[in-house]
């Protein structure tokens, strides 16, 4: 062969490829999946009776309060309440998107998840959850949280990395798009 003549990749290098953007599109599918099932997780308090040594209840009676945590829609939150309280103060961020931001955020993050992890449209799937983020840093970016702006600027260029890798998804609904 040739210098002038390119050569061909061969089956290593394209499953490297291909198990490289399975591992990106799994992280975020997963990242963003759990991130809006937490978005219904809240704590519920019970009373359960002491128990002694034997395992038996308290003879006085004496009860104590276990929290666990619970998933519900009563449980919903957008955005968690003290950022919602700062953001309602932000002169930047009318109240109605505020408002329409903290209703569709769960979801949205959920349905994104949902839709990298099967392979739905990926490129797609890909595109909303960059722009998803970079939402997402405007917020961080008013209240000067130059962490939380710093990591989702790595989920962003993990997205980017997913983008470039994309061509070499095996296993897609929708692939083309």
């Amino acid at each position: 062969m040739s210098a002038d003549t390119p050569s061909k990749p061969n089956i290593i290098e394209n499953l490297t490829d291909t198990f490289g953007y399975l591992v990106l599109r799994v992280w975020l599918g997963l990242r963003a999946l759990l991130t809006g099932l937490e978005k219904y997780a809240g704590v519920k308090v019970t009373e359960e009776p002491l128990l002694d040594e034997f395992g038996e209840p308290d003879i006085n009676g004496a009860v104590v309060e276990v929290k666990s945590k619970v998933y519900s829609m009563e449980h919903y939150h957008g955005l968690p309440p003290a950022m919602a309280d700062k953001f309602a103060e932000e002169p930047l961020i009318p109240g109605w998107g505020l408002a329409l931001y903290d209703a569709v955020l769960g979801p949205v993050l959920i349905l994104l998840g949902v839709s990298l992890l099967i392979g739905l449209a990926p490129r797609i799937s890909l595109f909303l959850q960059g722009l998803l983020y970079s939402s997402l840093t405007i917020g961080l970016i008013l209240f000067n949280a130059s962490d939380g702006v710093a990591w989702l600027g790595i989920h962003i260029l993990l997205v980017v990395a997913a983008l470039r890798l994309v061509k070499h998804d095996r296993f897609a609904v929708l692939p083309r798009w």
